[in-house]
């Protein structure tokens, strides 16, 4: 069967950059789903511009006035996600001298970004998908819930499907935070677009007054760049390209 596929004319959204068909697909996606408050995943390796993708729902939204919080699953200890998550009050565990609010509510009226969320406890996902579900947050040690109104984007560098059939990641919760699903490419998978990043990044350094007007990147290192596999995708590209930039002044 024949499926019409929408391309962005534009070769960015927000601060992503891309020319190759992909990309340009992804951002037709995203310009459609920005404005809702849709609970978006995005799937893709580790450099791939995740973070990138939550920050540009976030800014063309109608939240963007609205904070922009970023929930990381995989840097919080397991024993202290729920508190991070969702709060606590004083007294409810040992350390706990005050009351505090959590990430939840952090983001009320803007949009919470959870990262790595396939690295989220099993046994905190229920706690999850109820909070999704009923737009309240039940801060540990409290008897009381609180409401919260935020848009949730999630990200991961696994394949979320495939942990559900493992039995690492709940299919219910799968299912409610992919409404919509972005699958991110590696850099390997979309070179043409290696040039208009390099060339951008190029222009970023030159703005920290660290490289020369007159720098540029030849047409035989950026055949070179194109052709490298990139393991740690855009960020490694960007780290490359600053560096080079700036020991060639």
């Amino acid at each position: 069967e024949s499926v019409e596929v929408q391309l962005a004319t534009a070769n960015q959204f927000s601060d992503l950059l891309g020319e190759s068909m992909v990309m340009r697909e992804i951002f037709a996606l995203l310009a459609r789903v920005a404005p809702t408050d849709v609970t978006v995943l995005v799937e893709g390796e580790s450099g791939t511009g995740k973070e990138l993708i939550a920050e540009a729902l976030h800014s063309q939204s109608n939240r963007n006035k609205g904070p922009f919080v970023v929930f990381d699953c995989s840097a919080v200890p397991p024993n202290l996600v729920e508190s991070e998550l969702f709060g606590h009050i004083k007294g409810s565990f040992t350390g706990a001298t005050t009351n505090r609010i959590g990430a939840f509510e952090e983001a009320n009226g803007g949009t919470l970004f959870l990262d790595e969320i396939g690295e989220l406890p099993l046994d905190m996902q229920p706690k999850l998908l109820r909070v999704l579900e009923k737009l309240e947050v039940k801060p540990v040690g409290s008897n009381n819930r609180v409401k919260v109104d935020c848009r949730i984007v999630a990200a991961t560098n696994r394949n979320l499907a495939q942990e559900v059939t493992d039995g690492n990641f709940r299919e219910d919760l799968f299912y409610r935070l992919a409404v919509i699903k972005v699958n991110l490419p590696s850099l390997k998978n979309r070179t043409e677009d290696i040039p208009l990043l390099v060339n951008h990044f190029i222009q970023k350094t030159r703005g920290k007054g660290a490289v020369e007007s007159d720098f540029q990147i030849s047409y035989e290192t950026m055949a070179k760049l194109q052709k490298h596999p990139w393991p740690g995708n855009v960020r490694e590209l960007k780290n490359f390209v600053e560096r080079a930039a700036i020991l060639a002044v």
